[in-house]
């Protein structure tokens, strides 16, 4: 059990290495906190190596009092394989709710993440760690119309990501 525990830290460490910012983006100015519980769907991601080979990927964000209880879950090999999970609990860490501290098991492991957009309207939000190496598309649908991710990947792009380096993994069969 603890070497296992030793590997997945090791993993969650290499994904979350700080590295230089590949993108200049600030946050959106501001988040209304309500509108970031639910679940929500990946639609794209810079690959990773926590989530390879993840498909059918989801966020389930709830509400506690002093933050966010997070489940990350996908299925490993295809929209119907084995469910993976990680729990993770998050903090908001600024006045304008943009930017989260996730910390996972147990505090062993901690990240920052910030919003880079948010499209309450459209559901949709792009969210990235904070030194920008890592980028998501989250939906609170499983999948997005053609010109809404067409209007959300143009934006990755405004804030200075290569879209070429998404890739986009097949959401989950109901």
């Amino acid at each position: 059990m603890l070497k296992r525990l030793f590997v997945i830290v090791a993993a969650l460490g290499a994904v979350f290495a700080a590295v230089p910012a590949s993108a200049g983006s600030e946050p959106v100015r501001q988040v209304e906190l309500t509108s970031m519980m639910g679940r929500w769907y990946e639609v794209a991601r810079v690959p990773n190596q926590l989530q390879r080979g993840c498909t059918g990927g989801a966020s389930e964000w709830t509400r506690t009092k002093d933050g966010f209880s997070v489940v990350q879950s996908c299925h490993k090999g295809a929209p119907n394989g084995p469910v993976s999970q990680w729990r993770a609990k998050a903090r908001v860490s600024d006045p304008s709710n943009t930017k989260f501290k996730m910390t996972f098991f147990g505090g062993l492991v901690s990240q920052d993440y910030q919003v880079l957009d948010h499209r309450p309207g459209e559901g949709w939000l792009i969210l990235s760690t904070r030194d920008g190496k890592y980028l998501w598309l989250m939906s609170q649908k499983p999948t997005l119309p053609a010109p809404i991710k067409a209007e959300a990947i143009s934006r990755i792009r405004q804030l200075g990501f290569d879209p070429g380096r998404l890739e986009f993994p097949s959401p989950a069969r109901s």
